[in-house]
């Protein structure tokens, strides 16, 4: 794989946004100085990242496949403890999980170690997502599904499982996240009723009768933005909508394009510099 990067001035956004920003793989983020915006974009080939360049400008570099979560995470991480009734633990030793089971009796716990994709729990978009997601379904009498776009390492298709989802579909666009969920599904068991794949989010289409009950899309809101379509035929008619990995500086412009395509806002929560909303058909 291979990133395109180039940086632009703010004021240029929109102009940027209406060349590139309908490309699959483009990120728009802010630069270290204020007024400016990086822009990446990632291609499957040197070529197609060359052609931008030679388009745009800007530069070319391989995407270095680098355990980064493994390099950066901090040891002795604290676990995670969602609500009352989740803990997801980074060690999966199980000298660890006896004592969080001993520590968090009745709770479900999950071991989720830090590998080459986002999905440990940690990151604010995804604890924010597990936080909802326990707050939807508490209480529910009758059965339930979950469509997790957008899986990263798997943890909240695998938590909604365990939560009592009778059944999961998960799936990603990058190959290594989906390889990563899958040793975490057979790490932690408990996942008979989940199906796991690689998959294009404006590809992908649920069967008939697929239709979830919550659906949750952690993803980069530019993709959001354009994805609404797709996520709403994910729906069922009186399903919810958890959406992350919403920069606070796109929050609008996003839930804009959620209201636009038919959704109604139900919650909004700001963690950091990351917004994660709940919405429902309108």
């Amino acid at each position: 794989m291979w990133v395109w990067k180039k940086t632009i001035s703010k004021a240029n956004e929109e102009e940027w946004q209406q060349r590139v920003g309908q490309l699959p793989g483009a990120v728009f983020s802010e630069a270290f100085h204020a007024e400016r915006l990086n822009i990446e974009i990632y291609t499957e080939t040197e070529e197609e990242s060359l052609v931008l360049a030679a388009c745009y400008g800007g530069k070319c570099e391989p995407v270095k496949t680098v355990d980064w979560v493994a390099a950066t995470a901090p040891e002795n991480t604290p676990p995670l403890v969602i609500r009352d009734r989740l803990v997801i633990s980074a060690s999966a030793e199980p000298s660890v999980m006896r004592e969080l089971e001993q520590k968090y009796p009745g709770r479900i716990i999950l071991c989720f170690p830090a590998e080459r994709a986002f999905g440990t729990g940690n990151h604010a978009t995804t604890s924010t997502c597990l936080r909802m997601l326990c707050d939807e379904i508490k209480g529910r009498t009758t059965p339930w599904t979950l469509t997790d776009i957008g899986c990263g390492t798997g943890v909240l298709a695998l938590a909604g499982l365990r939560l009592g989802a009778q059944h999961a579909i998960s799936f990603d666009f990058d190959p290594v996240a989906v390889e990563v969920a899958q040793r975490n599904i057979e790490r932690n068991g408990g996942a008979q009723n989940l199906e796991l794949f690689q998959a294009d989010v404006f590809e992908w289409s649920p069967a008939p009768g697929e239709q979830a009950d919550v659906v949750l899309a952690n993803l980069f809101s530019t993709v959001l933005q354009k994805a609404f379509p797709r996520l709403i035929a994910a729906m069922k008619a009186d399903g919810v909508l958890i959406i992350s990995g919403i920069l606070n500086t796109q929050r609008e412009e996003t839930l804009a394009a959620a209201t636009a395509a038919g959704l109604q806002v139900i919650k909004v929560v700001t963690r950091g510099k990351w917004t994660t909303a709940k919405l429902r058909l309108a």
